[in-house]
């Protein structure tokens, strides 16, 4: 008889990975993406892909009983999974609600559904926490999230979110409903014109080169270049739609904004 509970998963994405550790199941993971890093625990675990590759014959040698991949992105690669005839469950959550249910499903399929409930909801009070100390900025900075340098991409659904729970406003606000980068490519002119008060970059899989965003060609009257109000925003903190950026991401751009905006009330009282 087959166990209930998947028993051997192999996760593909990081927020996965991370999520199962918070829900302590990490007893059921047997292989992870090359990316993950975080609980610093899961380095023990066998790496048997990166984000758009994987080592298939790895993954079917590992004998899993489910393996959880990611959006669009891992499409080629969970077709390949499900020809081999192994069993697939492809999140693609976008939104900070869609974050909250993979992690209620991720529950469900791991036998811990009270568990996650529980994850969820200590979450949302963090979250609630960072709008409560936001709504006492006396300002609001101007935006601008660089997830891409070449082409420039920004806009992506659930750090849009989240710069507003953290006390800003995304000058590119109207490309959150955009799922795929290649609908969020941006005219570096366009931001420019927007002029925002706080550049956050994270660049995915390297470093941001915050000196080289500040010499482009016109960028230099910007408020944010101007003010040096450029910060590196690390992508595994972040770029990841999971706990991760619902904790640790946004902390960090509450903590920035918060200081971009005391010194901006601070040199209007001058």
């Amino acid at each position: 008889m087959a166990a209930e509970f998947p028993a051997r998963i192999v996760c593909l994405s990081d927020e996965t990975t991370e999520t199962l550790y918070l829900l302590k199941q990490q007893h059921r993971i047997v292989g992870v993406s090359g990316f993950s890093t975080r609980p610093p625990e899961v380095r023990s675990k066998p790496r048997v892909s990166t984000f758009n590759s994987a080592n298939v014959e790895e993954i079917v040698a590992l004998n899993p009983d489910l393996v959880l991949t990611f959006s669009d992105v891992q499409a080629e690669i969970t077709r390949q999974l499900v020809q081999r005839g192994l069993t697939v469950f492809n999140f693609n959550q976008r939104t900070v609600a869609g974050i909250f249910d993979m992690i209620r499903t991720l529950a469900r399929i791991a036998g811990v559904e009270a568990d996650g409930i529980a994850l969820v909801e200590s979450l949302q009070r963090g979250i609630d926490a960072v709008v409560a100390s936001a709504a006492l900025f006396a300002h609001r900075p101007r935006v601008y999230f660089e997830e891409w340098h070449d082409p420039l991409i920004s806009g992506i659904g659930w750090v849009d979110e989240l710069i507003e729970v953290a006390g800003g406003d995304s000058i590119f606000s109207e490309l959150r409903t955009q799922g795929k980068a290649q609908d969020r490519v941006i005219d570096p002119a366009e931001v420019v014109r927007r002029d925002p008060e706080v550049i956050f970059a994270s660049w995915c899989g390297m470093k941001a080169d915050l000196k080289a965003i500040a010499s482009r060609p016109g960028w230099g009257q910007v408020s944010a270049v101007r003010s040096g109000h450029l910060y590196e925003i690390p992508s595994s903190i972040i770029l990841q739609p999971g706990p991760a950026a619902l904790t640790d991401g946004l902390r960090l751009l509450h903590e920035h904004l918060g200081n971009v905006a005391r010194a901006n009330a601070a040199r209007t009282l001058l």
